[in-house]
């Protein structure tokens, strides 16, 4: 009795809301979150393995996880962290094996870390660089913890301009950093090499396969017996198989594409890359000439790399089917109860990074949260992000204000999500509203996942048992997946995992579960949580645009649409959704708006029949107050006024093009049914810093230009007409004049993004000069100076602000003549 009081006192003292007590829970499941099985279990309120009681938790002020990151790591849930990549050929394997290899080595309890990689393009090439991450892993992961780097991506690590020995206390940090190097140089000597090494090593064994069916005089070709019985005679004979180190077939995609092993027609791949490690650290020992591992853990996490069956005639649905086979593979292997999404280009820039997230997971309060979505952040971009690819008014300005919200929505990378929410379960507690502004809440009916996976299991034992209570949460997830065809007669990508019917998958998937009553959080940390890459170029900036909007034209035309969201959506988190469907659809009204000044120089006419003081109060008026707003936004958020005008910029470049061929695209989609071609994005791999901004000067025709261009030309010639005409009028009319050029220069501005040729190395620059005959090539590093005669009317007669000048340079040296 006297213990019951004690902790109603307690109890009370705290003031706790009637949100979920996750420190209570944390007690009565022993600390085992859901670990194995990914939803909440009953448990008695006693440890009978620590012999603690519920009074250890109840006597103390309540502290909320998410003050501290350094609680036990018992407490910690597993986490599975998924990556996805198609093709090493835009993907490139060592960005993909540093992201690996930030991942290795996350400061988080190892035991409790599953990595997942899905190859979807089945490459040998993956698969073997996949194989060299984790050797060098065992090596890397135990000197970022002995010295604790920052960051854990190898290629950024060493090429950071800040000092390396900054904070560095410990002795041999000097030498090992140097040995490490060196090691990592090496490493990527490797990697670089994959290709030529498969395909010698694949040359060698169909010469002795085809050797062998000579000398047996079988004709059966350079492939083996038991895959020869599969073929046609024909093409086994013409058959050149690709080879793995042990000496058997790949399984996947081959060099030289056949039957059952090309892209979209390939067998299914598990491997464990590294093996499950074990609950007890595993300290190294001190390898003379190496490193000195001594009292530091070498485990690594598990590995799997996986790709997933392909057959000719199935609809795979890209990145989303990719995912659900990976949540479908870690269920068998490790089932961890949260999930964190990265892409091939985006490694773990904060090693805390997966604790930050659980903190929130394991607030109180925290069981309502589906998943935390992190901040993109991105290197590579050039300083003055002439494309806005850094996205700073999204990330830093509407996700932040979404997270007042329901949430922010999902992104596609750096989210951290609840398996049981990505089962298509609805959370333990939820709100309807209702009203015309949603200003009317009750609590909604739901069921507690104990209870959701009662009544899931009841229908597993008799599927044709439906139950008679009319309860919203009812119409549970019926079928994970049970089927020889795929996921055919499944729920997968319909309520289970990612959602199907959308390139957009990412927004769609978050949508589901925000109109379930879940929420999410955005976690924005002190330190980057993670980094990738962008395009800078701007026609594959524009090709991502195009991608991004066209997938918010389908989901405008779907059942996704916020229209038609349930009464657990909040109201402004359903217009943040209308929004999200809509915007493309202003490019229309954008044209339109971009063409008009030019429109009125033409005629001669201005946007309103005349130009007086009313009209020029009612302008001011609007344009002060949307820039007081803007600025408001701005610095609320943070932006930096450049970030906002170049945002301001490329909403007009964007708009006019990417946003108007997605409208396009998408009515096409639903009035004649043509398909929409997915173009995966490529990914920088740009190894030194003279060539990070080499992809900025390229120009790559493109259709979606025609309309910018078109705006531009346009708005020029207007301009000259209409200066000519009030020039040469008999009487002018000079305040038509002035607003419409005015007008027109705000178009220009806006459309027309210059390249800077300011964009200069400091450390190598090349001048070059022309001299009579003679090109005189200057290279300020090595200080060399060469004079070189043409022959042939090839001449490089421009300066280039980038570094490819003086390659260019050596590249004539076979059709010109050195003097």
């Amino acid at each position: 009795m006297a213990l019951t009081t004690s902790n109603s006192k307690s109890m009370s003292l705290r003031n706790q809301p009637t949100d979920f007590d996750h420190q209570r829970w944390l007690f009565e499941t022993k600390g085992r979150y859901g670990i194995g099985n990914a939803y909440w279990q009953d448990e008695d309120n006693v440890n009978r393995e620590t012999g603690t009681s519920l009074a250890d938790f109840a006597d103390k002020p309540w502290k909320p996880l998410t003050a501290r990151l350094r609680f036990r790591p018992a407490f910690l849930a597993h986490t599975d962290v998924f990556i996805s990549t198609a093709d090493p050929e835009k993907e490139p394997p060592l960005v993909t094996a540093n992201t690996i290899l930030s991942i290795l080595a996350v400061e988080y309890p190892i035991e409790k870390v599953s990595i997942y990689i899905s190859d979807d393009g089945g490459a040998i090439l993956t698969f073997e660089a996949m194989a060299e991450a984790v050797i060098f892993g065992q090596i890397w992961v135990p000197f970022c913890r002995k010295h604790n780097i920052e960051p854990r991506n190898p290629e950024s690590y060493f090429t950071q301009k800040t000092d390396p020995t900054k904070n560095k206390k410990k002795p041999d940090f000097v030498k090992d950093h140097r040995w490490m190097k060196r090691e990592y140089d090496e490493f990527k000597v490797r990697i670089n090499g994959l290709p030529d090494v498969i395909k010698k090593r694949s040359e060698k064994y169909n010469y002795i396969e085809e050797m062998k069916g000579k000398s047996s005089g079988s004709g059966s070709g350079p492939v083996s017996v038991s895959h020869t019985l599969s073929l046609p005679a024909e093409t086994a004979q013409a058959t050149k198989a690709t080879w793995m180190a042990d000496g058997t077939h790949w399984p996947g995609t081959w060099m030289n594409p056949v039957a059952d092993h090309k892209k979209g027609d390939h067998a299914g791949i598990i491997q464990l890359m590294s093996k499950i490690p074990e609950n007890e650290p595993i300290m190294g020992k001190d390898d003379e000439g190496k490193l000195d591992f001594t009292d530091v853990d070498i485990r690594l996490p598990m590995f799997a790399y996986v790709s997933r069956e392909k057959r000719p005639g199935f609809d795979h649905e890209k990145k989303a089917g990719a995912m659900n086979s990976l949540v479908r593979a870690s269920a068998i292997l490790s089932n961890g109860p949260f999930i964190l999404n990265l892409d091939c280009d985006h490694y773990i820039y904060n090693s805390m990074a997966i604790r930050e997230g659980m903190c929130f997971m394991m607030d109180r309060g925290g069981d309502r949260v589906c998943f935390i979505q992190f901040p993109q952040r991105f290197e590579g971009i050039d300083p003055s992000d002439r494309y806005a690819n850094h996205n700073t008014v999204f990330f830093d300005g509407n996700m932040r204000a979404l997270d007042g919200l329901q949430g922010p929505v999902y992104v596609g990378t750096g989210c951290m999500f609840r398996r049981y929410a990505l089962y298509g379960f609805s959370p333990p507690r939820a709100v309807e509203y209702s009203g015309i502004v949603g200003h009317k809440k009750k609590q909604a009916s739901t069921l507690s996942p104990s209870q959701s996976l009662q009544i899931v299991q009841e229908q597993d034992d008799d599927p044709e048992t439906s139950p008679n209570e009319k309860h919203p949460d009812l119409n549970l997830p019926k079928k994970f997946g049970n089927s020889d065809m795929y996921e055919d007669n499944t729920e997968w990508g319909e309520r289970i995992g990612w959602i199907y019917g959308s390139i957009t998958e990412d927004v769609v998937t978050g949508y589901r579960m925000h109109n379930r009553g879940w929420r999410s959080i955005y976690c924005i940390t002190k330190r980057d949580a993670f980094r990738g890459t962008a395009p800078i170029n701007l026609t594959d900036r524009l090709h991502q645009v195009l991608r991004w909007a066209t997938g918010s034209v389908e989901i405008f035309f779907s059942r996704n649409n916020a229209f038609l969201a349930s009464s657990r959506l909040k109201f402004l988190q359903r217009i943040a959704y209308l929004n999200v469907g809509m915007y493309p659809f202003t490019s229309i009204f954008l044209v339109a708006y971009l063409f008009l000044p030019a429109l009125c120089m033409f005629t001669g006419q201005f946007i309103v029949p005349n130009i007086d003081a009313t009209f020029l109060t009612y302008l001011l008026i609007m344009t002060i107050t949307h820039a007081l707003i803007s600025l408001l936004e701005v610095k609320w958020s943070g932006i930096a006024l450049e970030e906002w005008w170049r945002n301001e910029q490329f909403w007009a470049i964007g708009g006019s093009s990417a946003h108007l061929a997605a409208v396009i695209q998408g009515i096409l989609k639903i009035t004649a049914g043509i398909e929409i071609a997915f173009t995966l994005t490529s990914k920088s791999a740009a190894e030194d810093d003279e060539d990070i901004y080499a992809d900025l000067h390229v120009v790559k025709w493109t259709s979606l230009f025609v309309v910018p261009l078109t705006i531009c030309i346009t708005n020029i010639v207007a301009l000259i007409m209409g200066t000519a005409r009030t020039l040469f009028s008999v009487l002018p009319q000079w305040n038509k004049l002035v607003g419409g050029a005015f007008f027109s220069f705000w178009v220009l501005a806006h459309i027309f993004n210059k390249r800077s040729h300011s964009i200069l190395s400091s450390n190598s620059r090349r001048i070059i000069e022309r001299h009579g005959e003679n090109c005189l090539v200057t290279d300020s590093d090595c200080k060399l100076s060469v004079q070189v005669q043409p022959t042939s009317s090839n001449l490089v007669t421009a300066m280039k602000p980038d570094s490819t000048v003086l390659q260019e340079a050596k590249n004539q040296i076979n059709e010109w003549s050195w003097k």
